[in-house]
């Protein structure tokens, strides 16, 4: 179930800077819902849990921490600490079937360094991908760009609101890498990245 253009479409305005504004609300309840059918989709997680974990999801954001849906539903599943990645990587293979084509998992993305250059250029971005917790993980200037997470609805969001900023800012639609990330890699960007 690729997420559907009206969205990933948002209302963006220029500021007086040049920097470009849209609803970081509404692109993660949009990752919310899409991951949320493509749980239920696949048979990953049922009905219940998913009202369950999007609670969660909820109640961590109002309390001002972002919380990724797929992490809630792996911690209602797996009750042991040590099986969590595992059951990250499991629902992320379902959540990457339904996308086409299918994001890779990219076991050595822990290594790559934080593009605070593009982060900086694009800070309304930088915020983005921390509601998401879809962290850029390269940035050659704006012709290429990598974005990862353990969730692929979400990397898939962030890497179409990239793509259409840095279009509008340089004219330049850029080549961009939608990546997998393991739990371990993705816990310790999403730290270098976001601070969490």
């Amino acid at each position: 179930m690729p997420p559907s253009a009206a969205l990933l479409t948002s209302k963006v305005e220029s500021t007086a800077r040049g920097q470009q504004r849209f609803d970081i609300g509404g692109l993660v309840d949009a990752c919310l819902d899409q991951t949320a059918a493509a749980l239920v989709l696949t048979g990953a997680a049922g009905g219940d849990e998913v009202s369950r974990a999007m609670e969660a999801v909820r109640t961590a954001r109002g309390q001002g921490r972002p919380l990724d849906l797929m992490e809630a539903i792996a911690r209602l599943q797996s009750q042991k600490e040590e099986a969590l990645s595992g059951a990250m990587e499991a629902l992320g293979d379902r959540l990457a079937a339904t996308l086409n084509p299918s994001p890779q998992l990219i076991p050595f993305a822990g290594r790559l360094i934080a593009p605070r250059a593009f982060y900086q250029s694009f800070d309304h971005l930088h915020k983005l991908a921390k509601a998401l917790l879809a962290p850029v993980i390269f940035a050659e200037d704006t012709g290429s760009i990598g974005v990862g997470s353990t969730n692929p609805i979400a990397a898939t969001i962030l890497a179409a609101k990239i793509q259409e900023l840095v279009a509008q800012r340089s004219d330049i639609r850029p080549f961009l890498t939608i990546a997998r990330l393991d739990y371990g890699s993705w816990t310790l960007l999403t730290h270098r990245h976001f601070e969490l």
